[in-house]
């Protein structure tokens, strides 16, 4: 079992040097485009480099949220946007869309894979079906019982990952497209 990292949001470099100062083990941060945190006060491509240059001085984690569900018109810009963070040492993409995670392993196959909590994971054949697909840790669905959770780390073999403070849906969280 992995031990509890602490994963804070950090929109924008002055709240990722506030989760650095108050001990993240990790920061979740986006672009301005294929994330669902649009009004978040996102990176430019400059700023994402300087943040994992900063994040990994300090011996923190960046994930990178390429959460948003893309459209068939979108593919080829999303594309040309993998084709240059290759180089930029983001720790993982977070993802939903198993499109994204397709094009992802064509084109950066090393770059390791979380997926979003907006991908509703529930059930043990759901988490087998991504490890078996590539993704290394899968965030656990909102509304999951703290004994549902309880099951399913033992029964899984991809790292988990929950929510425990912050936007939590009272109904069934679904692809939401507001905010991408």
């Amino acid at each position: 079992m992995s031990p509890t990292e602490l994963l804070a949001p950090a929109g924008d470099m002055e709240k990722l040097r506030t989760a650095l100062d108050f001990g993240a083990d990790a920061v979740y941060l986006g672009l301005d485009r294929f994330g669902l945190r649009a009004q978040a006060g996102n990176v430019t491509l400059d700023e994402l480099r300087r943040a994992c240059d900063l994040c990994h001085r300090r011996g923190c984690r960046l994930y990178l949220t390429l959460n948003a569900f893309v459209r068939q018109c979108e593919l080829e810009e999303l594309a040309a946007l993998l084709e240059r963070l290759r180089p930029v040492p983001v720790d993982a993409y977070i993802i939903s869309d198993p499109g994204v995670l397709s094009l992802v392993r064509s084109i950066d196959p090393e770059r390791e894979i979380h997926l979003s909590t907006q991908a509703n994971s529930t059930n043990a054949a759901a988490l087998e079906f991504w490890r078996q697909a590539g993704v290394s840790r899968v965030n656990l669905a909102r509304e999951l019982s703290l004994e549902e959770i309880a099951v399913l780390a033992g029964r899984s073999s991809v790292e988990l990952e929950v929510f425990v403070h912050g936007a939590m849906c009272v109904a069934w969280s679904g692809r939401c497209l507001i905010s991408s």
